[in-house]
């Protein structure tokens, strides 16, 4: 289908029909191991240039994974006073750093002109457990209950971050925090686009953070079998999904934001757009608390539902930025959740995974996965899947293996796929102006 037909259909199947505000995205902003801004995350990407590396925050001798996707070089003292810093998680911490780049992208000027129509929707697999444990290891310990911070509890739960977010900016909108471990940040992204929908904020700030790189982590999801065990003198290979010798997801830390706004307001100020967030679904298998479920029902009919949402039909998309963690169970379901939607026609979409890059982390994933999706419409780049060396007979779709590739991507599809059988899935689209009404 020509791209101006899908435009006019799109239009009419979705928004005529069901007379909502188109959303669109006019900043992003992201602190990862491959870069501490956008930019520099996307240059990594294209490069094919893998994040990952043996941990340093922590002595990770003794443990059987010793490699992580860590964030270098970010100093909070860029985006906060120290003081302030040291009340907040980590994951607080990133988060700002990546709403500061987000704010300063989309050109909107501060302080807000109506604070009360801009809200926050944040998520985190795990929020501040880091604090709470660090907490627990270096001041409990050794000086007892008397030792611990004020600030150690406030600072550990998840939704302080969106709370820091809404101080900074003095957000007074709609405010909340979603939790559903790997498949946060695609689904603060779809939440927060239905906050613009429903009429209750023209901007909505969104995404996810995750920095949860500790012994405890890296042992429990090691006991697991989840992770890479193979890989710690070679860790730039340890990501290989779809590969036949993957092992594991590595476990990773990152913030990424998004600004969406009611398309008219992003127009009214000659706001850059960047794409639009066409459509939104979440399910999920009631199958298993770790293991996906083997049919790959519940992923499929999450895709299935974000495309009817969009109002977008199977053979309309250009891409699909996988889930893509790296676990053979996970890169299996989700090659038959692809194949079972799309039929024959799997075989010639485009799918690459962030992951094979910057690792898994966890609840900023589909946030910055979202943000590549919008480069991707809007540069015309693919970025590769990494260390797809061995096919496995079992992954046998087209996974855009070692580099980038051009290609003209009108409609992206995400993927994000979470412990307990979370599923979410984003639709993003060329944002293409309309001669009809915007509602």
């Amino acid at each position: 289908m020509q791209f101006t037909q899908f435009v006019a259909k799109n239009y009419s199947a979705v928004h005529e029909n069901h007379r909502r505000p188109r959303v669109v995205i006019t900043g992003m902003g992201a602190i990862t191991p491959l870069g501490l801004n956008v930019a520099e995350f996307w240059q990594g990407l294209l490069e094919g240039r893998s994040g990952i590396g043996r941990i340093t925050q922590f002595d990770p001798t003794g443990f059987a994974c010793q490699i992580a996707g860590e964030v270098k070089g970010f100093d909070p003292a860029h985006f906060m006073d120290p003081k302030e810093a040291r009340r907040m998680a980590r994951c607080s911490q990133i988060a700002l750093g990546a709403a500061a780049e987000a704010v300063s992208d989309s050109g909107l000027p501060l302080p807000f002109e109506n604070p009360e129509r801009v809200g926050v929707y944040f998520g985190t697999a795990i929020g501040g457990f880091e604090r709470a444990f660090e907490e627990f290891q270096v001041l409990y310990t050794p000086r007892g209950a008397n030792g611990i911070s004020p600030f150690a509890g406030p600072a550990s739960i998840p939704n302080m971050t969106a709370f820091h977010i809404t101080q900074r900016y003095h957000a007074l909108g709609p405010n909340a925090t979603i939790v559903t471990a790997c498949a946060t940040g695609t689904q603060a992204v779809g939440e927060g686009t239905e906050f613009i929908r429903r009429g209750s904020a023209e901007v909505i700030l969104c995404g996810g953070s995750e920095a949860f790189i500790r012994d405890f982590g890296l042992g429990g999801f090691a006991a697991m079998r989840a992770l890479p065990l193979n890989f710690n003198d070679r860790p730039e290979k340890a990501s290989r999904p779809f590969d036949r010798d993957r092992e594991g997801f590595v476990l990773s830390e990152g913030a990424g934001v998004l600004v969406l706004e009611r398309l008219e307001h992003a127009l009214s100020r000659g706001a850059h757009i960047y794409a639009e967030v066409l459509g939104h679904a979440s399910s999920s298998d009631a199958h298993h608390m770790a293991a996906p479920d083997p049919t790959a029902e519940g992923a499929m009919r999450a895709m299935r539902w974000a495309l009817n949402d969009a109002g977008v039909t199977p053979d309309e998309v250009d891409y699909i930025n996988a889930h893509g963690t790296s676990t053979p169970a996970n890169d299996a379901s989700e090659t038959i959740a692809i194949k079972k939607l799309f039929g024959e026609s799997a075989y010639n979409i485009p799918i690459s995974s962030t992951k094979s890059m910057m690792g898994h982390p966890m609840g900023a994933s589909g946030a910055l996965e979202a943000i590549v999706c919008a480069l991707t419409i809007q540069t015309g780049w693919i970025h590769p899947t990494i260390n797809y060396e061995t096919p496995d007979p079992v992954c046998d779709l087209d996974y855009v293996p070692n580099a980038a590739r051009r290609a003209e991507v009108n409609v992206a599809l995400s993927n994000s796929f979470g412990l307990g059988g979370q599923n979410a899935c984003l639709v993003l689209g060329k944002y293409q102006p309309s001669n009809a009404t915007d509602y």
